[in-house]
């Protein structure tokens, strides 16, 4: 199987400095010198297509625009990416839910992957009027999905547990194909509800050994429900020619932010009741210090970001070798992002990606590019000559 590459579409604004938000981080934080604009995500959304990326993520939650409306708008300007839309169960009730994905794939032809994120604030939750703790918003999770599932089964439901009811719901027209569905959560109410409902399971990017335990703890609860998963990781990337050049922006995002915002989000991540979050704050420890956590994975995003908090940082041959590090625990599907979104989808898909096609790991899902697409350009990539020196 070769890898799979989904970008991600900073619809809380982008920039060239690391944009905060989510879990915990006050809304009014997110943001940036460009605007989540159709236009501009658009430019992101393409690109990647380009590029060779499969899909893209949005994110859910009151620091971004809607994550349907945003995608939805944005078929419209690409021609093959998905759109891995980040969706919150109990929000809306699991038919209409069902209906929305089934429109979306149909009308998008196909390009809907559907993220589920069931809340990991409770102060956010009650704000969209979900007063349900967090191990009862999975339990109602699991429910929910399970009657999304059987209606885009073509099924006719009943059912009537302790957070949805439903009495002969039934869609009109299921999707076809079914989206797949995507799922995170580290904690021991999110694992169950993971095994029995997702086709990707997905963690952030935590060192290799930390991946290595939480995906087979994963296989073995699939196992005992007989079924078997795919696996996603969800990273930064900052990747350049050279390693010097790769850590050297990394340092310039460090420096673009205060101790004061550094003390303010981490005090907000710290109040977060995701355990994934808790284990990106074990990664930084709230300090600039000793960052670079694994081999080429730095959890400096982490330090005023919410959600995933570590970047892989290196040449465009490091940052191949840590992903077929990762590949190699079992992850096939990798979801990037990097600052400003734009540029840094050029670095890892001109740089690393065609690393990953000469070591057979990786093709372009248009199919691979062949000599007839090449354009050959009088003088690129031969080094400018050198003013003369008199002597």
């Amino acid at each position: 199987m070769t890898l799979t590459f989904h970008w991600f579409l900073p619809t809380n604004g982008d920039s060239r400095d690391i944009v905060g938000g989510g879990h915990g981080v006050p809304t009014g934080a997110a943001g940036g010198a460009r605007p989540a604009s159709v236009a501009y995500l658009g430019q992101i959304a393409r690109s990647a297509e380009q590029l060779g990326f499969v899909g893209a993520l949005t994110p859910t939650g009151a620091w971004c625009e809607d994550a349907w409306l945003s995608t939805a708008m944005l078929t419209e300007v690409t021609e093959r990416l998905k759109f891995l839309v980040a969706f919150r169960p109990g929000l809306l009730a699991p038919t209409l839910a069902a209906q929305m994905g089934s429109t979306f794939q149909r009308l998008s032809r196909g390009r809907l992957l559907l993220n589920v994120v069931t809340g990991g604030e409770s102060q956010e939750q009650r704000a969209y009027g979900d007063f349900l703790d967090k191990d009862a918003r999975y339990a109602r999770a699991d429910e929910f999905l399970h009657v999304v599932r059987a209606l885009w089964r073509g099924e006719t439901v009943d059912h009537d547990g302790t957070h949805v009811r439903v009495e002969q719901a039934r869609l009109h027209r299921p999707p076809d194909p079914v989206p797949p569905v995507y799922f995170g959560g580290s904690s021991a109410a999110a694992l169950p509800v993971a095994v029995r409902h997702s086709d990707v399971y997905l963690t952030w990017g935590e060192p290799p050994a930390l991946v290595a335990d939480k995906l087979e703890r994963v296989r073995a609860l699939a196992a005992r429900a007989g079924r078997e998963l795919r696996f996603g990781i969800r990273l930064h990337v900052i990747v350049r020619d050279t390693v010097e050049q790769a850590w050297a922006q990394a340092q310039r995002l460090l420096d673009g932010v205060s101790e004061a915002d550094i003390r303010a989000v981490q005090e907000g991540l710290r109040r977060s009741e995701s355990e994934g979050q808790r284990r990106m704050l074990d990664l930084n420890g709230g300090s600039r210090d000793g960052l670079e956590v694994a081999p080429n994975l730095w959890a400096g995003v982490g330090l005023v970001r919410g959600g995933a908090g570590t970047a892989l940082v290196g040449s465009h041959a490091e940052i191949a070798d840590r992903i077929a590090e990762y590949h190699a625990l079992g992850i096939d599907e990798f979801i990037l992002s990097g600052y400003p979104h734009l540029e840094e989808a050029y670095w890892f898909g001109e740089g690393v990606l065609p690393i990953l096609r000469e070591r057979g790991l990786w093709r372009h899902p248009d199919g691979q590019p062949g000599a007839g697409d090449h354009v050959d350009i009088p003088f690129a990539g031969v080094p400018a000559p050198q003013p003369a020196v008199a002597r």
